[in-house]
């Protein structure tokens, strides 16, 4: 469960996209792990899923751009139980859906930036925001 100091989100800097890749495909040259504001490659048997900053992404490369992310701003032990659910539970009593990633350390939820202003309306029902 979030302790009051946990519920605060930071809705971080910049437009992220999200480029689906073949599951075979070599990590592309044009991605930086330095980019800010989050990278996150994922590998699975169906596909190399990136999330990065929109700006970094080749245009002759498909994605879905126009996301913002938030994060919880504390680490988050791994015996925390409801953590998503406290934060994923009043985007979808508002309808907005989400992609979510979780880190060792803490959890991110990516928004479109098209409803932004709705999905932070539907978090300070719950949390602080900052950022």
């Amino acid at each position: 469960m979030l302790r009051d100091g946990d519920r605060v989100l930071r809705l971080l800097d910049g437009e992220l996209s999200i480029v689906r890749l073949p599951p075979d495909a070599a990590i592309p040259a044009w991605l930086s792990f330095l980019s800010e504001p989050l990278v996150s490659v994922t590998r699975t048997a169906h596909e190399l899923s990136i999330v990065c900053p929109s700006a970094t992404v080749p245009p002759t490369v498909a994605c879905e751009a126009g996301w913002r992310a938030f994060t919880v701003e504390a680490e988050l032990e791994f015996s925390a139980v409801g953590v998503l659910s406290a934060i994923l539970n009043p985007l979808a009593e508002a309808g907005i859906s989400i992609l979510s990633i979780s880190t060792f350390d803490t959890d991110y939820v990516l928004v479109r930036t098209a409803i932004l202003e709705a999905a932070m309306a539907a978090l300070r029902r719950n949390f602080r925001l900052i950022g």
